[in-house]
């Protein structure tokens, strides 16, 4: 007998191939091969819906509160059900118990909710048994951030690691995919992984190449000189032998809106020839990271706190604003790529909630004050901790980036509450994939839509026996309500939560049925090329 019978389904196996009507069975959290007139303990009639595979969120930060309430409902209310956690090298392990307090800087908000048992991370066998011990609706993939090696073994020091420092980064990320991690990431443009030269970054990711692990990379530059940051990625590639993603591909600045033309030239061509490089986006024109990172990186050398206290002398503040509005100073300027302060919007900033939701420039017209000064303000009193959205990006660019057939769907969403104010990819990233670009502007049929969501991430990134609906497969699955099927989160609503999501259901478990949680938690661990 069938665990789960799922009949009169409109399927849309993940292979980019067109529906067809067909009922799905599912046996010991696999899916098997069946008729309709198969007995089973439990059975939905999927009449005038799809049945799809669970979605794969290609680039989360989900291991920064993996096991919480709102880690969960952001990513299972949208569909997903495995994640490709520890991205732009921002991995909550290894950890090294001197360098702690550094390592948990480092991240966009830091917090006081950090396991206890983190201090004991420099085993990443220890790290993943906490992974496993908590309750998850996702499947879960892990990759090793480049700058959480680097902080383990040598901090924030701004400088090209000595070869002895390069040795331990080595064998803290072989001994993580030994047990299971699923390779290397890194975020170039954020301290201290900017401070790598490439040969730093292609010797670790040969590491990762050894156990047929990726590279996923926040690259060097997203803007002027983002041509040479995605050959970098390419590079890195081809000398460590190793499939490359580069993260969340774009390009800031509407003056460099015309350069995504050759980065996806490249992309093409760099697969054609051998080295696999594939991208993933979120569909939306504005981005989101730290507001902090509006200051040149070199004012972080010695973390966040030191910057805090340099903010409060106004000789710094002065210099810092001369360097930031300089078009030649040379660092991933998004105050300038965004058009100034009209178009940077404070999303999360715990100590002074009355500014998210705004603009710097709104806020500082309300209050008064010079934006520069609510910028400066914002940061201290808020311990550097806030999140921004940034207005850098161009539609035309979105749509070239998701017809390419390098291009999947991921989230790069963080959630740190319930009732969060943030960005609302975190909520909204897959359904609005799917309404934005078949719905309202018909660029991809729904199928191939689906598949950039399910099928090719999981060929493209290890995530062995998903993605597809597909006989001894692993029982991820989704049952839509096509006419009812809408994201709605927005900036202002930033946790609202999807319609026309039936059921999600996890290694054969129905995790959700209409907005609600079931209680179960079937998630799990995917430990890479570990049977």
């Amino acid at each position: 007998m069938l665990d789960l019978l799922i009949t009169n389904g409109i399927i849309i196996d993940g292979t980019g191939e067109p529906p067809f009507p067909g009922c799905v069975g599912v046996k010991s959290g696999k899916i098997v091969c069946v008729t309709e007139n198969e007995s089973a303990s439990s059975t939905i009639d999927a009449r005038g819906r799809i049945v799809c595979p669970g979605f794969i969120d290609a680039h989360s930060h989900g291991d920064l509160r993996i096991g919480k309430d709102y880690t969960r409902l952001s990513k299972t209310s949208q569909g997903i059900t495995s994640e490709l956690v520890g991205q732009c090298g921002q991995s909550i392990a290894p950890t090294n118990p001197r360098t702690l307090p550094l390592l948990k800087n480092m991240f966009p908000i830091a917090t006081s909710d950090y396991p206890n048992d983190m201090v004991n991370w420099s085993s990443y066998k220890r790290f993943l048994d906490y992974c496993s011990s908590v309750p998850k609706t996702t499947n879960v993939k892990l990759l090793v951030g480049h700058s959480a090696l680097r902080i383990a073994v040598m901090g924030f020091e701004k400088r090209a690691c000595t070869y002895e420092e390069l040795e331990k980064m080595k064998d803290l990320l072989r001994e993580a995919m030994e047990c299971g991690a699923g390779g290397l990431s890194s975020g170039l443009i954020y301290p201290p992984g900017c401070y790598a030269d490439t040969n730093e970054l292609v010797e670790l990711a040969k590491v990762a190449a050894s156990f047929s692990g990726i590279y996923a990379s926040h690259i060097r530059n997203e803007s002027n000189m983002v041509v040479e940051a995605v050959q970098e990625a390419i590079e890195i590639g081809r000398k460590a032998n190793i499939p490359v993603c580069i993260s969340h591909h774009k390009v800031m600045g509407y003056q460099n809106h015309k350069l995504q033309r050759e980065t996806l030239r490249l992309i093409n061509e760099a697969t054609e020839l051998g080295v696999c490089v594939t991208c993933d986006q979120y569909p939306y024109l504005w981005n989101q990271t730290s507001l902090s990172s509006v200051i040149p990186p070199w004012y972080f050398n010695n973390g966040t706190e030191a910057l805090v206290e340099l903010l409060k002398s106004s000789a710094t503040r002065k210099k810092i604003k001369s360097e930031i509005e300089d078009e030649n100073t040379q660092y991933e300027n998004f105050f300038l790529h965004s058009g100034g302060w009209n178009g940077i919007l404070v999303t999360m900033a715990p100590s002074t909630p009355e500014v998210e939701g705004r603009t710097i420039a709104e806020h500082a017209t309300i209050r008064g004050m010079d934006p520069w000064d609510v910028f400066f303000d914002t940061l201290i009193i808020n311990n550097c901790k806030c999140l921004a959205a940034f207005h850098t990006l161009n539609q035309q660019n979105l749509f070239d980036v998701i017809l390419n057939e390098n291009t999947v769907v991921g989230t790069d969403g963080l959630t740190y509450a319930i009732d969060e104010r943030s960005h609302p990819r975190a909520y909204g990233t897959m359904p609005r994939a799917i309404n934005y670009y078949v719905r309202e502007n018909k660029l991809l049929s729904l199928e191939k839509m689906i598949h950039k969501m399910t099928g090719l991430p999981a060929c493209r990134l290890g995530f062995k026996s998903k993605g597809f609906i597909r006989c001894g497969y692993d029982a991820d699955i989704l049952i839509i309500d096509w006419g009812s099927f809408f994201d709605n989160a927005t900036f202002s609503n930033p946790c609202a939560l999807t319609d026309g999501l039936d059921y999600v259901i996890v290694n054969g478990e129905v995790v959700w049925h209409e907005k609600r949680f079931s209680g179960l938690t079937p998630g799990k661990i995917i430990l890479h090329n570990i049977s």
